[in-house]
């Protein structure tokens, strides 16, 4: 009885070390780690949900990430620190989109190079942004606007009786 105890204590003590390195393994390779790059700015009326660590993406594929999001005194717009890998070099005119993954995703900062001869320096500032749009704001819209196309019907249009 005793050696039956002693096996299934040691058999739940591999398993729990072989579930740690599991999870040390996926912290390790999320993904969210900072790429090294030149740094960008840009300028935002809103950022819902992106964070620091979040990606930057150039046609789905992170090229960098955000290092820092402050609120400008005099604006009050959300300014975006972020940096983008090397090899990756663009036009003084691309734009900036505050983007998700999807309904529940996280979101991420989508790059669209523009087709300017003229290359963003480090420290420069992408000056074509589109903010995050929210979704609970976008339902709301909806669902007040289903409201009142409910209650708007004209006198004498009801169900025949």
């Amino acid at each position: 009885m005793a050696q039956r105890n002693l096996v299934e204590t040691l058999t739940g003590a591999v398993v729990l070390v072989v579930a740690i390195g599991f999870l040390g393994y996926a912290v390790a390779n999320s993904g969210r780690a900072p790429v090294s790059g030149y740094d960008l700015h840009a300028q935002f009326d809103r950022i819902d949900g992106l964070s620091v660590g979040s990606d930057v993406r150039v046609a789905g594929v992170k090229v960098g990430s955000v290092v820092s999001a402050t609120v400008d005194p005099k604006t009050y717009q959300a300014e975006v620190a972020f940096t983008v890998q090397n090899a990756v070099k663009l036009p003084s005119d691309s734009s900036a989109e505050i983007t998700s993954d999807g309904l529940l995703g996280g979101k991420y900062i989508s790059l669209v190079p523009g087709g300017d001869e003229k290359l963003l320096a480090a420290g420069g500032t992408v000056t074509i942004t589109q903010s995050s749009i929210s979704i609970e704001q976008l339902l709301g819209k909806f669902i007040f606007s289903a409201g009142s196309l409910t209650s708007t019907k004209e006198p004498g249009q009801g169900a025949p009786k």
